[in-house]
């Protein structure tokens, strides 16, 4: 097990990040966030049980790619409830939490379930194709702009705004891809999907927006629940 801490000063590549949870005080019929002290144990078991299993996962389907994944903490009580999945200059994945978000969740299943969806954006490169399709957006903006005879920094703009629209093209299938995968690994770690995707009840919904980072909080329940239809 390997469990570090991401220090604010760390250089690392921009990765997929959860959306922060709702900061709103528990109803009385709710269920409240443990104690920090349980709440550190319950996630260090998560990951003794979840990372070999998503380790394992990444080896059989990505032989050659390095699967040595690192899950680290930041521990500044700044920053909101947030988990992403980024990688080193080495290329080793990492799969970083906020404080925050591990005091957040109600259950071990929710910190699985999150554990799990983040290690499947690795497993599915969901980073390289991201970069790749922001790359050609740049590419595709600049060349049109320099065509319709923009100056240079109205082309600088076009390739900006290319980059922007082309990175978040498939930014919704990627997390609905990476909740079917991140179902599978926390199911084969013994874990319930269904009840750790009931964070998604906390975090502010997004909707169906356009060139939206991410889909309908509905969307991605319906999606645990098939996906978990099939493993069952």
């Amino acid at each position: 097990m390997r469990i570090g801490l991401l220090l604010a000063a760390m250089t690392i590549l921009a990765g997929c990040e959860l959306g922060p949870v709702a900061g709103t005080p528990p109803s009385s019929g709710s269920i409240a966030a443990p104690s920090a002290d349980l709440a550190a144990k319950s996630f260090v078991r998560v990951v003794e049980r979840m990372e070999p299993v998503a380790e394992g996962l990444c080896r059989t389907r990505l032989p050659k790619a390095n699967c040595d994944f690192q899950i680290v903490v930041d521990t500044r009580r700044n920053q909101p409830p947030n988990a992403f999945q980024t990688v080193d200059k080495a290329g080793r994945p990492i799969i970083g939490f906020t404080v925050a978000l591990i005091g957040d969740a109600r259950n071990e299943d929710e910190l699985a379930f999150v554990l799990g969806h983040e290690a499947a954006h690795h497993i599915a490169g969901h980073l390289t194709k991201t970069r790749d399709t922001a790359m050609a957006g740049a590419l595709l903006g600049g060349l049109l702009a320099t065509l319709a005879g923009a100056d240079q920094a109205a082309v600088g703009t076009a390739q900006d705004l290319g980059a922007t629209v082309g990175a978040r093209t498939f930014s919704k299938d990627f997390e609905l891809e990476a909740d079917r995968l991140g179902t599978l690994i926390s199911y084969r770690a013994g874990y319930d999907p269904e009840r750790g995707a009931a964070f998604f009840a906390r975090i502010p919904d997004p909707g169906d927006q356009f060139l939206g980072t991410h889909p309908p909080n509905a969307s991605r329940q319906k999606t645990v629940r098939d996906t978990l239809a099939t493993l069952r």
